[in-house]
């Protein structure tokens, strides 16, 4: 049943109480009509969320998720297997270079080393490395600089005292007496001749 002003004039209401129950009940229909509005809206709308939702569904993003972090655990391992494949080489090469072999057969000897069966002591040296570096230096030895002692040529000896010599005028120019007395001990040789 409608709510007109011939019902509300049946009830017995002035003309006063008729208008302001007619404003009053136009308000509350307006106020509905706005929010089936919006609903309608909302209900347009939910199509295309429901949509999305199922497409979020197809995707599987528990999968993605599992793809990925998996992914990265592969590069952390590779990572860290490049990090101790550059700390063996660096503690294998200083090795070999305190053994005496040159850049070259260093160089050589890198390129055939397998690094995996290599293991490093906590001060970042080769375990059993004297074992190790013998056997290579072995079967590398045209690589390796033989350490030989030589005397020192003395065509041109140094001064005493590894000093360098000095004329006699020189000596001579020193002014501090105790100085000049120093100079020509360290440097006689220059006074006895002739």
């Amino acid at each position: 049943m409608a709510l007109t002003r011939s019902f509300l004039k049946g009830m017995d209401l002035t003309d006063e109480q008729i208008a302001s129950i007619i404003e009053a009940h136009t308000e509350t229909v307006d106020a509905l009509k706005e929010q089936r509005d919006k609903y309608k809206d909302d209900s347009k709308k939910l199509g295309k969320v429901q949509k999305e939702l199922d497409d979020l569904k197809k995707d599987d993003w528990k999968q993605k998720y599992e793809d990925e972090h998996s992914a990265f655990e592969k590069y952390k391992t590779d990572q860290t297997k490049e990090t101790t494949k550059k700390a063996k080489e660096t503690a294998f090469k200083k090795a070999l270079a305190d053994a005496g072999m040159n850049e070259k057969g260093q160089g050589y000897v890198l390129k055939t080393t397998d690094f995996d069966s290599i293991e490093l002591n906590e001060d970042g040296t080769i375990k059993n490395s004297d074992d190790l570096i013998k056997g290579i230096t072995d079967e590398w030895s045209d690589f390796v600089t033989k350490k030989s002692k030589r005397g020192l040529r003395i065509d041109n000896p140094p001064g005493k005292n590894g000093g360098e010599t000095m004329t006699r005028d020189e000596i001579m120019k020193i002014k501090d007496p105790i100085e000049r007395q120093r100079k020509i001990a360290e440097n006689i040789e220059v006074f006895q001749k002739g």
